[in-house]
């Protein structure tokens, strides 16, 4: 367990282990809010849960595993001509609270931190050892096209959620829930270069790259700016928080379930009344966006001036001081050059996620889980965020205290990994990447989570078997 904090700590949902899960109680609203309502506890507190996932083809982390000493690991940027990209998602949840008013009605609030970075870049080739410019502009030879892509948000959210059945009948169930937020906006920053062109020329003999053209646009949150050296590190916090803005999301969905064929049991009505062979759940998730205010270091710049060199980025950006240092020698070299301004707005990462549990014997489920991102429909011109996950298939064994998973999961970036988790009674302890137990190169692909909940007694007694139920029609 210390190994897997150590790796979280350098480092959204994805909780996956649990995903359609009728005990995951308070830890399941961010799937899905109506996943609240069908579960046998009268309440249930998230204490404390973490999560982390890191997705990257840029970078390599060696000689470091969940088994192995963190002290002892190296990185390595990865050669090659290829698109990079680098995901990461990560989020806290504290004292998330379920609690049912009656078995077709439940509420839920808490509070999270959550963080959302994503950066993508148009093909380059690239080793460690290059040493200038020059030399890099000659590995990539024809490709005068550069680009970048860099939007990171992390914000503090407080929400509510209120979920209820509105449908039930002898064979199916259909439960719909709402989830609120209002949010600060901690961190937030973007970037963006496009249309970077380089031409190789010849003068006086001497293979020479002139820079034609380029647009860059960075920014940042202003809180940034009031923190200071000389300032102590509660006041610093202090001010961090003061100069945050605010934002707004909220989250819909519904769930079907199609119930058991059994013989109605007197005996045991409260129990079996939780009971599905299918349960389909639709959720739209994270539909708002946060807020930030620039800081006075951002900039936008277009073009170049004359006869700008591979020498002249190699001299005038050599032992940069910081983002003003680099703004004092950008200044020098672009055509056109302006502060960015006023506000800007991340949209949260909006997505379409489909769930779909199935039970087939004893303590035994199989999960699939989609999810389709949204964010990217507010256009090119608008900073977003995203979730890497796709898709996730779970097996699982669970009981009320015992839960046994097996995730396997397919991401945007189309990775594919094998990750697992365990449930003990309050504690919920996964990793996303087998791979990052025992190998010592796949650190930077991995991730996990940690949860620690309570819950109440059930609502009745032991677990009612199933195994005497007649068949489905």
């Amino acid at each position: 367990m210390a190994l897997l904090l150590g790796q979280l700590a350098v480092i959204a949902q994805n909780y996956h282990a649990v995903n359609g899960s009728s005990y995951a109680g308070s830890l399941g609203v961010g799937n899905n809010p109506a996943s609240i309502v069908n579960t046998p506890f009268a309440w249930d507190i998230d204490i404390f849960s973490v999560q982390a996932k890191p997705a990257t083809n840029a970078v390599t982390v060696y000689k470091y595993s969940l088994l192995s000493s963190p002290a002892n690991s190296e990185y390595l940027f990865d050669k090659g001509y290829y698109k990079r990209f680098v995901q990461a998602n990560a989020n806290v949840n504290l004292l998330n609270t379920r609690i049912a008013l009656n078995r077709r009605a439940a509420i839920a609030g808490g509070i999270n931190i959550r963080s959302y970075t994503g950066i993508k870049t148009s093909p380059y080739n690239f080793i460690d050892t290059l040493r200038s410019s020059r030399a890099f502009f000659q590995m990539n030879g024809g490709n005068t096209d550069y680009s970048l892509d860099m939007v990171s948000s992390s914000w503090l959210e407080i929400f509510g959620t209120y979920a209820q059945t509105i449908l039930d009948n002898e064979r199916s169930r259909l439960n719909a829930g709402v989830t609120v937020r209002v949010s600060r906006g901690l961190s937030g920053a973007h970037a963006n270069l496009a249309s970077g062109k380089v031409e190789r020329v010849i003068e006086n003999g001497q293979e020479i790259y002139v820079l034609r053209d380029a647009y860059a646009r960075y920014g940042y949150s202003s809180n940034f700016d009031d923190w200071e050296d000389g300032k102590g590190s509660g006041q610093n916090v202090r001010s961090f928080m003061t100069n945050t803005e605010g934002g707004a999301s909220f989250d819909v969905g519904v769930e079907y379930l199609i119930k058991p064929y059994v013989i109605a049991d007197f005996n045991d009505p409260e129990e079996r009344y939780y009971d599905y062979d299918w349960k389909i759940g639709i959720s739209v998730l994270d539909i708002g966006f946060n807020q930030y205010k620039h800081g006075v270091n951002s900039r936008i710049a277009r073009g170049f001036r004359e006869n700008v060199t591979d020498i002249d980025l190699d001299t005038k950006f050599k032992n940069l001081d910081g983002i003003r240092g680099f703004n004092d020698s950008l200044a020098t070299i672009a055509g056109a050059m302006a502060q960015l301004t006023g506000k800007f707005n991340i949209i949260n990462p909006t997505r379409l996620v489909i769930n779909v549990d199935r039970y087939l014997f004893d303590a035994f489920y199989l999960n699939a889980d989609l999810s389709i991102n949204l964010s990217p429909l507010a256009g090119d011109g608008r900073l977003y965020v995203r979730e890497t996950n796709l898709l996730a298939v779970t097996p699982r064994w669970e009981t009320r205290r015992l839960g046994f998973y097996m995730p396997i999961l397919y991401n945007t970036e189309k990775q594919l990994r094998i990750g697992g988790a365990v449930k003990a009674g309050p504690l919920l302890i996964g990793i996303h990447n087998w791979a990052t137990l025992f190998a010592k190169d796949r650190m930077q692909n991995g991730g996990g989570y940690l949860a620690f909940i309570v819950r109440a007694g059930r609502n009745s007694e032991a677990k009612r078997s199933r195994k005497y139920d007649c068949p489905p029609y």
